[in-house]
């Protein structure tokens, strides 16, 4: 085992429970525009992916041409600037790992597909308390998860070997990006997605409760 001295988390679904403010935000918006909606479980399966990825997935097939995405889209962001934070709260176990990896001298950094401003704007409000030294949301200039840009720009910053990092996400897309990076990846079981997904899409462990991630420490 590696002697680790980094890690990247994925944001939703991860360290947040995010899933009703977007499931509620993009129901609103569904509904304004005359659009059956979906129940918040299902939501588990149209995020991860990106805004963009989220509208198209929720649409009717009929309606997931690319006038009508950018529509929904543009709404989505303005509904969910307003609500992003009305039910989103930290899952059991977050504040205790992160304050230990802290205390252990392990550097946190955040990748995650929310559009960069919302995200950095949610780790200022959620995670105040911890030293982050990089979180990165989803710009134009670098391709989304599960293209390894993200990641491999993390790890250039803060030149640490590939090695030398944990991944720890929820989904197939952060397995696959973890992978593609050269990075032990890593499954959290509490978030949106199943352990098959997980282990079928290339993580190296999965773990079901935060305090796992240290059995993975050296």
């Amino acid at each position: 085992m590696s002697t680790i001295q980094a890690i990247i988390f994925d944001l939703d679904g991860t360290l947040l429970n995010t899933l009703d403010d977007l499931a509620g935000s993009t129901n609103r918006v569904l509904s304004q525009y005359g659009y059956p909606t979906h129940p918040p479980k299902a939501y588990k399966y149209f995020v991860g992916d990106g805004i963009d990825k989220l509208v198209f997935r929720v649409l009717p097939l009929e309606k997931r041409d690319e006038k009508t995405v950018n529509i929904c889209v543009k709404a989505l962001r303005d509904d969910y600037s307003r609500h992003w934070k009305d039910q989103t709260r930290l899952y059991d176990g977050i504040e205790d790992m992160l304050s230990e990896l802290s205390r252990r001298g392990i550097q946190l950094t955040i990748l995650s597909n929310k559009p960069h401003h919302l995200t950095e704007l949610t780790v200022s409000h959620y995670f105040a308390d911890w030293n982050f030294a990089e979180v990165a949301g989803a710009i134009d200039a670098i391709p989304k998860k599960p293209n390894p840009a993200g990641a491999i720009r993390i790890i250039e910053k803060m030149k640490i070997a590939p090695e030398n990092f944990l991944y720890l996400g929820d989904t197939n897309t952060d397995m696959k990006t973890a992978n593609g990076a050269g990075i032990f990846a890593i499954g959290a079981l509490w978030g949106f997605r199943t352990e098959s997904e997980l282990l079928e899409s290339g993580a190296k462990a999965v773990i079901s409760k935060p305090s796992e991630i240290f059995n993975h420490i050296k």
